[in-house]
């Protein structure tokens, strides 16, 4: 009685959990392929799940930041949606690797061109940009989601630290600290002794297939002078009782 009841408050509890955690991911959000670092680049995906069971989610607006614009947003193509980048001009010009920059990215329109986010299905919509800020902790990202029956729900509070979510969260980009090198040196360098030990034990596996392929052949020859020597001997015992028969 003791277990199952323990079993049944264990099973609630997980219950209670899970229906807490729902509405954390039932929103639009954006999250980094791997690490989102100040002054680099990133792939980052925005995650839209459909919260209707009854309409599709069938268009994805994206307005990227204006106070860290952005100058190179390229979004990945994703099956069966269109997808439209606009740009605006910037009011101070940015240099970027010795080149002014006049204008970055705006917005960013994913539409559906068959049945879009069906219920009870999420979507991600992968967008390599860059260059990160270096002044800043975060990027917001407002998004409006549109469905097949015309409802529009707009992403654009943007959540205040301290104070509880709001009902309509804008996604939000935590950046990590910088790094040496902005486009990967170090990721690059972590490959390179990869493949480096990679390297250097595909040697010993060889050099312990040798080894082991030049015992075999040892043994091999060892054997078959052992069966010679074998045969030599029994040849010697016949011709030796035969001898001693005829005398």
């Amino acid at each position: 009685m003791k277990a199952s009841r323990i079993a049944a408050a264990g099973a609630l509890a997980a219950s209670a959990v899970l229906a807490l955690s729902v509405p954390a991911f039932a929103h639009v959000t954006v999250q980094p392929e791997g690490t989102a670092a100040k002054g680099g680049y990133a792939v980052v995906d925005f995650r839209v799940p459909n919260e209707r069971d009854n309409a599709s989610t069938t268009k994805l607006e994206v307005s990227f930041p204006a106070e860290h614009p952005l100058t190179s947003a390229l979004p990945v193509p994703v099956d069966g949606w269109k997808i439209k980048v606009d740009k605006a001009t910037l009011d101070k010009p940015i240099e970027s690797h010795g080149e002014k920059i006049t204008e970055a990215v705006s917005k960013i329109t994913w539409t559906a061109e068959g049945k879009g986010i069906e219920p009870g299905y999420l979507q991600k919509f992968p967008v390599s940009i860059g260059q990160l800020p270096e002044d800043a902790d975060e990027l917001v990202f407002k998004a409006i989601q549109t469905y097949s029956n015309k409802e529009v729900v707009r992403w654009i509070e943007v959540p205040q630290k301290g104070q509880e979510e709001p009902e309509s969260p804008a996604p939000v980009l935590a950046l990590s600290a910088a790094e040496d090198d902005h486009h990967g040196a170090s990721g690059s360098t972590d490959a390179a002794e990869d493949a480096s030990g990679d390297a250097e034990a595909a040697a010993q596996n060889t050099a312990s297939e040798d080894s082991g392929d030049s015992s075999d052949t040892t043994a091999r020859v060892l054997g078959i002078v052992g069966i010679v020597i074998g045969a030599a001997g029994v040849a010697y015992g016949v011709l030796a009782g035969r001898r001693r028969t005829t005398a």
